[in-house]
């Protein structure tokens, strides 16, 4: 089907600003060549009112008003965008290529970009990198169990991989503090051992109290049938400082606090504020993830100490209000159950523990996608991903504890 020329010089003259100086700005058409019509951008197009609407009028200019029947009949297959002369433009342009790309749609032709400033590019690929609000994007289903089994095993891989250099940052990170070259705020591990720690208090006092009471209620039913309720102060004493004080303080600031750091660098990934401070060559590693890191290493087994004392008086509120134990009876059978072996144990296990929730936390947060949704489910993430790394890691401690007889 030949050109309009007449629509084409009316489009060519409503681009410009005036009749009788150089076009700042409009498009020349050549072509069809071999299918492919070429729409030659030029000139300023910052102050070009009818920009998000020339690029559509050019197209039609060049091809008609025709059915997509009738279009079928022509020799256009593809329309190519050429951006080589194209001088400074803004978001109008941008709208007018998605008005044009609308049109090549509807008329079934396809629309090349690839002659557009990378900027351009780039931002075109940006507006539809979400679907229109309303709209979903279709998620290929699929009956073949082998492709499901393989999807998921690529995705595992791919956890793993993520999770790997996580872990490899964060060692170059925690060297660079050693040696004194890491760059972050000390104030914000004094701002973080406040929210980790002395807030942190509460929860961890109350979960330790009511644990210890249960402990000491379950020891008692049975041991009051032995005659040996004096029994339950060891009990108390050696499940709470070896194994539940450090591992429930664990699971609980992994709910509490862990889930705040993923939602904190979450946010700032959706605000842009991570790339923000790589463009000014600031290391988020450093910035962000080693302070966290460091004050839930300094804190956690003051923690532990403290959810040690408070689940001993959980036992001790049931040994003396339950089982008639006087308090200096209880107290004596709790110091001779107990040494410090126990008591360093869950330290140690603390320390471990915190290291666990502050990486599950920063690492779920960092990678978090760029959308409200994505921060919900990097928050829940980590959540689930630092209590399943906790318990596993409890019961490696307690194979080796048991085959080295500590």
């Amino acid at each position: 089907m030949p050109f309009n020329s007449n629509s084409v010089t009316r489009v060519a003259r409503q681009m410009n600003f005036a009749a009788d100086i150089q076009p700042q700005a409009g498009t020349e058409l050549s072509g069809p060549d071999d299918g492919v019509l070429i729409i030659k951008l030029f000139g300023d197009w910052t102050e070009f009112e009818d920009a998000t609407t020339a690029l559509s009028d050019a197209v039609l200019a060049a091809i008609g008003s025709v059915t997509t029947s009738e279009l079928q009949q022509t020799d256009i297959k593809r329309v190519e965008l050429d951006g080589t002369t194209l001088g400074s433009w803004d978001s109008r342009v941008l709208v007018g290529i998605t008005s044009a790309s609308t049109l090549m749609t509807q008329l079934d032709l396809e629309l090349g970009l690839e002659k557009l400033p990378s900027g351009l590019r780039g931002l075109l690929r940006l507006s539809q990198a979400v679907p229109p609000r309303g709209e979903r994007r279709a998620s290929p289903a699929s009956d073949d169990m082998l492709t499901l089994i393989g999807q998921s095993a690529l995705q595992v891989y791919r956890s793993l991989s993520d999770t790997n250099l996580f872990l490899g940052q964060s060692l170059q990170a925690f060297w660079r503090f050693v040696r004194g070259r890491a760059h972050f705020l000390r104030s914000d591990i004094t701002a973080y051992i406040q929210t980790t720690g002395p807030q942190a208090l509460p929860i961890v006092g109350i979960i330790n109290v009511l644990l210890g009471v249960i402990l000491g209620f379950m020891g008692a039913v049975q041991l009051q049938q032995f005659g040996a309720q004096i029994y339950v102060a060891d009990l108390v004493a050696l499940g709470q400082t070896r194994e539940i004080a450090p591992m429930m303080t664990a699971i609980v600031m992994a709910g509490r606090t862990g889930a705040a750091y993923a939602a904190q660098l979450g946010t700032m990934q959706v605000n842009e504020e991570i790339d923000a401070l790589k463009t000014f060559g600031f290391s988020p590693m450093d910035f962000l993830v080693l302070p966290r890191m460091l004050a839930l290493a300094i804190m956690f087994p003051l923690l532990v100490l403290y959810a040690d004392a408070l689940g001993i008086f959980g036992g001790y509120l049931v040994g003396v209000g339950m089982l008639d134990l006087s308090t200096t009876e209880y107290i004596e059978q709790t110091r001779h159950a107990i040494d410090m072996g126990d008591i360093a144990l869950g330290v140690v296990k603390g320390s471990i523990f915190g290291v666990l929730v502050a990486v599950t936390g920063c690492m779920h947060g960092m990678q978090s996608g760029r959308s409200a949704s994505a921060v919900g489910d990097a928050t829940t993430s980590a959540v689930v991903s630092g209590i399943i790394a906790i318990i596993f890691t409890t019961a490696i401690f307690s194979v080796l504890t048991s085959a080295l007889g500590i």
